[in-house]
């Protein structure tokens, strides 16, 4: 493992490339998403190694939804097998799953492995996984709007803490740094507010071949950066 002179606090990962990867190995678009849940597994438990505390995940957007129905229904069901067999392998270390993002669209199978895996690691402390199925960032802002009119609060009460608090992501430091694989250059309607003034990684690497050597690669070129959010 690389030593690294400053690690963020809270990384984010847009894990882009999945049906690419399939492509370029001549397989369906599903084996890459599988090949990408792989991968997954492997950057957390890094991550981990790293003692990064807050972690979340782009699991699945609310534009996702648009894709052709086949492949939007297999990848629900391997996102549905992969928590339920992460799930108590992830509790023993530790590690706290959140939810970000509406649930009432979801399969109920998937929905239940969720709220299960939410309920039973809510004790644990040494990594918040943040999964965000079905989310988006406009829709958020849109809800914390709506929430914020429902509670009648002043506008003159309105500000940057209030409304944050609003957020599916209450309670969780905003993102330090933004990694996105699969070389597109765009954040995709991923964590709008608590990424303003993120650090971000783009890299070619498609999602499934993104390993430890990678992770390291990330790291090491944000330690080097400085933050100044603004100031001189």
């Amino acid at each position: 493992m690389k030593e690294i002179s400053r690690l963020p606090n809270h990384i984010a990962f847009i894990m882009d490339g999945n049906g690419r990867w399939a492509a370029k190995h001549d397989l369906p678009r599903l084996e890459g998403h599988k090949a990408g849940l792989k991968a997954t597994r492997s950057v957390i438990k890094h991550l981990g190694e790293y003692n990064i505390k807050y972690v979340t995940l782009y699991s699945f957007s609310t534009e996702n939804w648009n894709r052709p129905k086949s492949e939007v229904s297999g990848l629900l069901k391997i996102l549905e097998k992969s928590l339920n067999k992460e799930l108590l392998e992830l509790h023993k270390r530790g590690v706290r799953i959140r939810h970000l993002g509406h649930l009432d669209r979801l399969p109920k199978h998937l929905k239940r492995a969720i709220v299960d895996a939410v309920e039973l690691t809510q004790g644990n402390t040494k990594m918040i996984l943040s999964l965000a199925f079905d989310y988006g960032g406009r829709l958020e802002i849109l809800d914390a709007v709506r929430n914020i009119l429902t509670d009648n609060i002043s506008p003159q009460n309105i500000d940057e803490r209030l409304f944050s608090n609003y957020l599916y992501t209450v309670d969780l430091p905003e993102v330090d740094l933004v990694i996105r694989t699969g070389g597109d250059l765009r954040i995709s309607n991923f964590l709008l507010w608590q990424s303003a003034y993120s650090e971000y990684y783009f890299t070619n690497v498609l999602w499934p071949d993104f390993n430890a050597e990678e992770l390291g690669k990330a790291l090491t070129d944000y330690g080097k950066r400085q933050r100044r959010f603004g100031r001189i």
